[in-house]
């Protein structure tokens, strides 16, 4: 089965890409943009501020996973080959494939945040045509100042997350209800 990756060809900048997302972020009402970096000077996530229907304000931050990215690039590119010890070379002696991670580096940057840019931008959609509400599409990225809700799920082993009693459970099986 082949396998699915939108952007992996963009060309489009980073900054071009974080742009953007600015951009659609204010003119859909956010009322603060954060940007967090990491200890290359690189931008890691965008935090915003927004009200939700509630009239509570939440902050919302979307990371771009670039590292991930550019693993699965070189991943996809090796298709499969061995790959040395370090993990930054094709090590199989056969192989014609010269490339090493690091010249992914740069793609899977783009990728990363192109992706989110896609992200926003449909989420953002589904939000204005009333197809979603706010929190349904960003409550995963809620964030509290050190984590997101997602986060705090899995560190949790999602404890609490949508138990079932199953006594109050239905299931349909071929067509038909089953209490």
């Amino acid at each position: 089965m082949k396998k699915f990756l939108k952007n992996y060809t963009s060309d489009v900048p980073v900054s071009e890409s974080i742009r953007r997302i600015e951009q659609v972020l204010l003119q859909c009402g956010v009322t603060g943009i954060m940007k967090d970096y990491g200890v290359d000077q690189k931008i890691t996530a965008i935090t915003f501020r927004v009200t939700g229907e509630d009239d509570r304000p939440w902050m919302i931050r979307l990371p771009a996973k670039e590292k991930e990215a550019i693993d699965a690039l070189f991943l996809i590119y090796a298709d499969g080959d061995k790959i040395s010890k370090d993990g930054q070379k094709i090590d199989d002696w056969s192989s014609r494939k010269r490339l090493q991670r690091k010249d992914f580096v740069a793609q899977g940057e783009r990728t990363a945040w192109r992706i989110v840019k896609d992200w926003v931008e449909v989420q953002m959609s589904m939000i204005q045509l009333g197809q979603a509400d706010l929190l349904q599409v960003f409550l995963a990225y809620a964030w509290d100042g050190k984590r997101t809700y997602y986060q705090m799920l899995k560190e949790s082993n999602y404890a609490g997350l949508l138990k079932q009693n199953n006594s109050d459970t239905e299931d349909v099986i071929e067509g038909e209800l089953v209490r």
